[in-house]
């Protein structure tokens, strides 16, 4: 299924990072990822392929589970790629983080993600 970018960026923003259901992220992770896709972890280096895009999300998540990351702005598309910034946090509380995601993307799917951490607005 051939999904535009700003989708895949939300996407992969609250249904794979942002989900505490594994068996939900898996199956958005094999949906909207290529096989050899690649994420770039600034703290953790880069992540390939489907199964260390999934367990990476996993493990993020599982240190703030209650934690929801809302974009700061509409996604932004050029090309093949694409960017949200965004801001997560317990809610109703004031943000704790806020980075922004660049994807690559062909054929509809993530061929990469680059996170960068931002500070707060």
């Amino acid at each position: 299924m051939s999904q535009s970018i700003s989708t895949l960026l939300l996407r992969n923003l609250h249904d794979v990072f942002g989900e505490n259901d594994p068996v939900r992220r898996r199956a958005t992770v094999d949906e909207i990822f290529h096989e050899d896709a690649v994420f770039y972890d600034p703290n953790n280096g880069a992540h390939r392929g489907r199964d260390a895009i999934d367990h990476i999300a996993g493990v993020i998540k599982a240190t703030h589970p209650d934690y929801r990351y809302q974009p700061i702005a509409p996604p932004e598309e050029t090309g093949d790629g694409g960017r949200v910034s965004w801001v997560s946090g317990t809610p109703g509380k004031a943000p704790e983080y806020a980075g922004t995601d660049f994807i690559v993307a062909h054929d509809g799917r993530i061929a990469a993600v680059y996170l960068f951490f931002d500070k707060l607005p």
